[in-house]
């Protein structure tokens, strides 16, 4: 690393990602790591300041979460959110218990140490967010009150061994100072300069790729999205013509984007790119296969598998290839494999809960501690087209994860005129870019219809659109009721096989934007 940062540790909290989010808004190097990462690897981030987070266990609970308390002790600022105050209290010698109240949701908290760093500038009377059933009974030697509610403590601090803690989560808009307590934290306790821009994650990236890489030569797995476009890109930027991209048909690709994606990466990027039809290869490997998990393992299974083929085939050409590029991101990791930490795993996904242990390429993954908007910032600055920039988000599994049940290349065909009716009249409507993700998904469900003088009996098409700024949370879209309805009648009057339509109006959670 040629840079320092705010290192969060997780205790699996589910706002999390939410604290790295705000920190960066105010161009500052953020990164999360397990609670259980070792110092070691703490340090290598070159550490201006800590932050613990919040979590939903108690600290007495068999197998609550815990940092090495050594942490406590790097001479580093800390900032305890939540569980983060429980944590520092309950190691440095004071007495966390069961609160007589519980607090959730919005709640009043005063500061009764107004010259504290932390709060500087920030009125006396806060309007916070609370999520906690434990209380900081007894403050560990050293510390003394902050801020309080009417119920427990809600701020302790003990500036000699640069530790803060707030009971509170400043990272939710429902804290409404919580973006200047933060800002407090970062740079008037930290002395952080807002020097992480877009031009800067570039340089040491491309940096660290060309150090990392040396004379090697590389594979991409492309899908022609965002994600692994950009990182294709930076990666191009460090070793030129020494990375190779590769673009695989999985057989659940969308209409006519085998074709598509190969002129867009071709033409406008570039880039070295080797297109594969391993479609039969991948629908023989699903055929069967109902249960979600396991269409998502076998398709990154065969990703892997793929490349592998490919990668052999290349390193015929060039001498040998240790690398493979992954466009992997940050809420990929945390709902994949929970950042190896606590937070619950939500789903498998291609780029990091489906690698084979046996895989015989090393990773690179670029973007792994990026959200979406702040890749296409990345593109923005890397001067890449917008075409490709603002697409929306396309799953790994593609369709396989979109086609509820068993996937066969019938499914598949009505699947894709369905989504790319749905695709072209959320464009034609203007709002393809105001949308997070806008697709269609095909039920297992067949009903009843008349079409004409003909009884029909057909699938069920739902269509989704949702709003969202990282895909960790979503809200669903209220269409136009006239773009809904030319979608359901264009697709019930062009598809044969798809006789009724319906509008999926859950948000995320506790719903997922995907069906499976």
């Amino acid at each position: 690393m040629d840079t320092s940062s705010i290192v969060i540790l997780d205790f699996g909290a589910q706002y999390t990602q939410l604290i790295a989010r705000r920190i960066r808004e105010q161009n500052v190097s953020s990164v999360v790591l397990p609670c259980t990462a070792k110092l070691s690897e703490i340090e290598s981030y070159q550490p201006l300041g800590i932050i613990l987070s919040g979590g939903p266990c108690s600290v007495y609970d068999a197998d609550a979460p815990a940092a090495d308390p050594a942490v406590l002790a790097m001479g580093k600022p800390i900032l305890g959110i939540c569980y983060g105050l429980q944590f520092i209290t309950h190691h440095l010698g004071g007495k966390v218990s069961p609160a007589d109240k519980r607090e959730y949701g919005h709640a009043e908290v005063s500061v009764v140490d107004p010259e504290t760093p932390l709060f500087a500038g920030l009125p006396v009377d806060l309007h916070v967010w609370m999520s906690h059933g434990d209380e900081a009974l007894e403050l560990p030697p050293g510390f003394h009150l902050t801020a309080k509610t009417s119920n427990a403590v809600a701020g302790i601090a003990n500036p000699e061994q640069k530790i803060w803690a707030v009971q509170f989560h400043p990272e939710v808009h429902h804290t409404r100072h919580g973006t200047e307590l933060l800002r407090n934290f970062i740079f008037n306790i930290c002395n952080a300069k807002p020097d992480w821009t877009p031009q800067h994650f570039i340089q040491s990236t491309v940096a660290a790729i060309r150090e990392k890489v040396g004379d090697g030569h590389v594979i991409c797995a492309l899908s022609g999205g965002v994600d692994s476009s950009v990182a294709a890109v930076l990666v191009h930027r460090a070793i030129g013509d020494r990375l190779t991209c590769i673009f695989v048909d999985n057989g659940v690709l969308r209409k006519n984007e085998f074709f598509k994606v190969q002129e867009n990466l071709r033409e406008k990027l570039g880039l070295n790119l080797v297109a594969v039809d391993a479609s039969g290869r991948f629908l023989a490997k699903l055929a069967g296969v109902t249960d979600p998990e396991t269409k998502r393992k076998i398709i990154g299974n065969e990703f892997i598998n793929v490349f592998d083929d490919e990668a052999h085939r290349i390193a015929e050409q060039t001498g040998g290839v240790d690398w493979l590029v992954q466009g992997t991101l940050y809420p990929d990791v945390i709902e994949s494999s929970s950042v190896k930490g606590p937070s619950q795993t939500i789903k498998s996904h291609h780029n990091v809960g489906g690698l084979p242990e046996t895989m015989k390429l090393k990773l690179i993954e670029p973007l792994r501690d990026l959200f979406k908007d702040e890749v296409r910032r990345i593109g923005r600055d890397l001067k890449m087209p917008d075409d490709i920039l603002q697409r929306q988000p396309f799953p790994g599994p593609g369709l396989a994860v979109r086609i509820v049940g068993e996937i066969t290349p019938e499914r598949v065909a009505l699947l894709q005129e369905a989504d790319d009716i749905v695709v072209a009249e959320i464009k034609a409507a203007g709002l393809y870019q105001q949308i997070w993700q806008s697709f269609a998904v095909l039920l297992p469900v067949k009903s009843v219809g008349v079409m004409g003088d003909q009884r029909t009996y057909a699938y069920t098409c739902a269509i989704r659109a949702v709003h969202s700024e990282d895909g960790m949370t979503a809200d669903w879209v209220p269409l136009p009721y006239d773009v809904l309805k030319k979608i359901s009648s264009r697709i019930v009057n062009e598809i044969r096989g798809i006789n009724r339509v319906v509008y999926d109006i859950t948000s995320k959670p506790p719903g997922t934007i995907e069906w499976e």
